[in-house]
């Protein structure tokens, strides 16, 4: 298949090129600027955005690659790589113990860069004048993290997600050094993508961006095209010598580490292990072959999502140093006016991106640990494009479930059960006793959940939650920090448009399809849980979630059947059956009643004596709370069925399989159980119309 490619721009100066990187067709040139606009080839922030025009058009011929082909040449890339650095607290102590005068001079440099901020804040706080000079302060740190280079900047781009640490105005100017950070040489830039993948630059691009269009703090980014396929690539190239600076970073922060523990009382984490934490994924990140195969495997995960968008990866022209993906032209979520200009919502791209967050999460758990707004692109189809991959993270399996139960939990005020989950989560260990936590979950969501759902935040249940944890003996996962993180981050786009948003009320939809349609066994309790109390079934609480999971675009409703009846009929069921028969003979006569009530003023002269018994006032001698209850019972099964019915996916043959498990002993068992209740009950039921003798709540039941 052929396409043209023609985005025409006035001709402009040549560039000075080296020789060997004289490209043999037209060079790619920069217009003016476009903010709002930028691709990346997964590098950790935007930078400069602009417009590319190839001159003059070119024909590009897109070649289909042939799978065995491609993991060919993903094994050459892994091979380029294959010396690639692993961290481990040894490493540094091999690298930069005996060089005490590089270590002494880079501290020096630190504490004086952050001690004179510091003594700014001070003197700020003397003078009563911190929040006038707020906004000054953060942009001077700003500054500061950005001279000290590429370990601070990854500590200042975390901060800038962290609204419960950070002002407003320090988010705002941190959140900068996602954007815009000063380039390095192109010469270096171009001798090590040769270097790097051992051919020249002219013999695989027939064209390349003049100038980096987006720096972030580990590499730069360049615009292409690929020579021997056509096509438009981004490639990313990593900082000369970064290694060796972030090596030394983490090695002075590691000592500072142990200094905390030992003396610091009140950070009650192992700084220490943090850090190494911290340190382990950056390295991972300059890995560039890993961040491909990152890239590859979020891909396969949402290849069947239409609305979301990943890049593919060019593994010829990848190496440890250097990485090539596809092209793609986007907004960055953050910038609404451009989104809107486009005919886009923000808030619907916002909601992709939590939809997308929570199957990463609670059904793959594979997810993109840095969802800030450089790495999200609204592109011109509407979908939402993921464009780096460096930092990835992993939910444990049981804790995937342990987090939707936790919600479930959360919703029951059941904090025993919450308490409980923090042993799944990894929270605590097995010998930490709950029971002291129980009271301080209780204080806080008692005050929480007495908003509804839509009016949860989810930066107050965070902020509520790390009280708690502070308090006592807890263990944060790295995997819930960054879910934490990610979520804040999009909660904290949403807001830029609708400042009502709320990410709880968004999640919602997801967690109701979840409890109605997941056989996991854990997921099946947490739904048992939360429908019946005290022996009784909540039908409200049914209606909610089914109103809640219909609308998430997955639901389907044989999912949402079959569960439930396998649950029910299988070798562990009986005290579940139990309390269907009790729940089924309540609604059956709920029905029959309500139906009869209302078809009374129809009857034969001869039927209106029998039911009414002499009753004046209608049918049956019941209080008027009793007719209340039911007629609300019978409404309320029938909304539950017009919402099973209402979904896309309702086929009358999916209660098929209801039929046929009739014919097994066990559901014929509980079918009988069923006829024998509902007849006892009707019968208790006329016995107390002839007799007028009142029939209790409390009448025994099968």
């Amino acid at each position: 298949m052929a396409v043209t490619l023609s985005l025409p721009s006035p001709p402009l100066p040549a560039r000075r090129r080296r020789p060997r990187q004289r490209l043999s067709r037209a060079a790619l040139v920069q217009a003016p600027p476009a903010p709002a606009s930028k691709s990346d080839a997964g590098g950790d922030g935007p930078g400069r955005g602009g417009h590319y025009a190839v001159l003059p058009s070119v024909s590009l011929s897109v070649v289909p690659r042939d799978r065995a082909e491609d993991m060919q040449a993903e094994a050459r890339a892994m091979a380029r790589a294959a010396n690639v650095t692993v961290y481990t607290p040894e490493l540094l102590a091999a690298q930069y113990s005996s060089r005490p005068l590089k270590a002494a001079s880079r501290t020096a440099e630190i504490f004086t860069a952050l001690g004179a901020f510091a003594f700014k804040l001070l003197v700020d706080q003397r003078q009563g004048q911190v929040d006038q000079r707020k906004r000054q302060r953060a942009a001077e740190l700003r500054k500061t993290l950005t001279r000290l280079g590429p370990t601070f900047v990854k500590i200042g781009q975390g901060l800038s997600t962290r609204p419960d640490i950070c002002p407003q105005e320090y988010l705002e100017e941190l959140s900068e050094l996602q954007d815009a950070l000063p380039t390095f040489p192109n010469e270096k830039a171009f001798a090590c993508i040769e270097a790097e993948l051992g051919v020249s630059l002219d013999s695989m691009y027939s064209a390349i961006s003049p100038e980096p269009i987006a720096a972030a703090s580990l590499g730069q980014v360049y615009k292409a095209q690929l020579k021997q396929t056509g096509r438009i690539v981004a490639v990313k190239v990593q900082r000369p010598g970064i290694e060796e600076a972030i090596g030394l970073d983490f090695y002075l922060l590691r000592g500072l580490g142990f200094l905390v523990n030992k003396y610091v009382d009140l950070i009650p984490s192992d700084v220490v292990a943090l850090i190494d934490e911290f340190a382990k994924r950056v390295y991972q990140e300059l890995n560039y072959v890993q961040e491909g195969k990152n890239a590859r495997r979020f891909k396969k995960l949402y290849s069947d999502k239409e609305e979301v968008h990943v890049p593919d990866i060019y593994w010829d022209y990848t190496s440890a140093k250097v990485l090539t993906m596809d092209w793609v032209d986007g907004v960055k979520l953050s910038a609404q006016e451009a989104i809107e200009k486009r005919g886009l919502k923000m808030l619907n791209l916002v909601d992709i991106g939590i939809q997308c967050s929570l199957r990463q999460l609670l059904e793959y758990g594979y997810f993109h640990a840095d969802p800030h707004p450089g790495n999200l692109l609204a592109t011109p189809e509407g979908k939402l494009a993921f464009i780096d991959f460096g930092l990835m993270s992993e939910t444990p399996e049981e804790a995937r479930s342990a987090i939707i139960g936790h919600v479930v939990h959360m919703v029951n005020r059941d904090y025993d059960a919450m308490a409980r989950d923090y042993y799944a989560l990894n929270f605590l260990t097995p010998d930490v006793d709950v029971s002291p936590i129980v009271p301080a979950l209780k204080n806080f969501f008692d005050d929480a959940l007495n908003s509804t759902v839509g009016e949860l935040n989810f930066k107050t249940i965070v902020d509520g939650l790390g009280n708690v944890l502070y308090e006592y003996p807890f263990n944060v996962p790295a995997y819930y920090a960054l879910i934490l993180r990610s979520f804040t981050v999009l909660e904290g786009l949403a807001i830029y448009a609708d400042p009502n948003f709320k990410v709880i009320a968004a999640s919602y939809p997801y967690f109701a399809k979840r409890l109605l349609t997941d056989p996991n066994p854990y997921l099946r309790d947490a739904l048992i849980e939360l429908l019946f109390q005290d022996g009784r079934f909540r039908w409200n609480r049914l209606e909610d979630l089914l109103v809640q999971g219909l609308k998430d675009q997955d639901f389907i409703t044989k999912d949402a059947l079959q569960p439930a009846l396998k649950l029910l009929l299988g070798p562990n069921g009986e005290e579940l059956r139990v309390l269907v028969v009790k729940e089924a003979v309540q609604v059956t006569e709920a029905i029959v009643f309500s139906s009869m009530m209302d078809t009374y003023d129809s009857m034969p002269d001869f039927m209106k004596v029998v039911v009414s018994n002499g009753n004046t006032n209608g049918p049956f001698k019941l209080s008027d709370g009793e007719q209340a209850r039911m007629l609300e019972l019978r409404d309320t099964v029938l909304r539950v069925w017009n919402l099973l019915r209402s979904s896309d996916s309702f086929d009358p043959s999916l209660l098929q399989p209801l039929i046929q498990v009739l014919e097994e002993p066990e559901a014929r068992k509980l079918g009988g159980r069923l006829f024998g209740g509902v007849t006892q009950r009707l019968t208790a039921r006329l016995l107390q119309q002839l007799l007028r003798s009142p029939i209790t709540a409390s009448t025994a039941l099968p």
